[in-house]
């Protein structure tokens, strides 16, 4: 049975969110569900499983929160429950023991509490086109659904046949004249009878 490694884990806040990266390159197989006082992640990196499972300090917003995994990273901006204390916590977890092994700052994000006006929010551009974690997703169910879809790829080329049968369809159509034939319509207009129509018009002047 392959050994579950503990992944690492840099934070920093803002008085409203989280910014929390698990230092894992090229992950896979990622599971990760957020709810309002958990994280739970599970994934592989090199060949070996990690996986994540902490309790917040305080409760947060998990509807209002987004993760992406990236080449280097995965990456979350997790919304803090309580925007109205607008204060910053004074650590990540409820468990002071594994803070301290597990936990470390992001430094490259970090402003102190006084600094923060100045700073201004996260930049949060790495996770456009991220998951919203809504309540708590599973990213490897997720990625189970959308391997369905992508088996689904397969009805592109139902869509090909479709059109192909079409264009043979209209092949037929010219192949039989249809369309040719109807402008022959335009003889049932004998000029005879034009004629005809024009001698009767002296008739209706008089």
């Amino acid at each position: 049975m392959s050994t579950v490694n503990t992944a690492p884990i840099k934070w920093a806040q803002r008085s409203d969110s989280l910014y929390i990266t698990i230092a894992l390159a090229d992950v896979k197989d990622a599971s990760i569900v957020l709810a309002d006082e958990t994280l739970k992640f599970k994934g592989k990196s090199e060949n070996k499983e990690y996986e994540v499972d902490i309790a917040f300090l305080k409760p947060v917003d998990a509807t209002g929160s987004t993760y992406k995994v990236l080449p280097r990273s995965v990456q979350m901006h997790v919304m803090k429950k309580d925007k109205d204390e607008d204060e910053f916590w004074p650590r990540l977890l409820k468990d002071k023991t594994l803070e301290k092994n597990q936990v470390k700052i992001d430094w490259d994000r970090y402003v102190d509490e006084d600094d923060e006006g100045g700073a201004g929010g996260f930049d949060t551009s790495a996770l456009d086109g991220g998951m919203d974690m809504g309540g708590g997703m599973d990213m490897g169910s997720m990625m189970g659904g959308m391997g369905g879809m992508g088996g689904m790829g397969g009805m592109g080329g139902m869509g090909g046949m479709d059109m192909e049968a079409l264009m043979k369809q209209m092949g037929g159509m010219g192949g039989g004249e249809g369309m040719d034939g109807m402008d022959g319509m335009d003889g049932m207009d004998d000029p005879d009878s034009d004629d005809e129509d024009d001698d009767d018009l002296p008739d209706l002047e008089e």
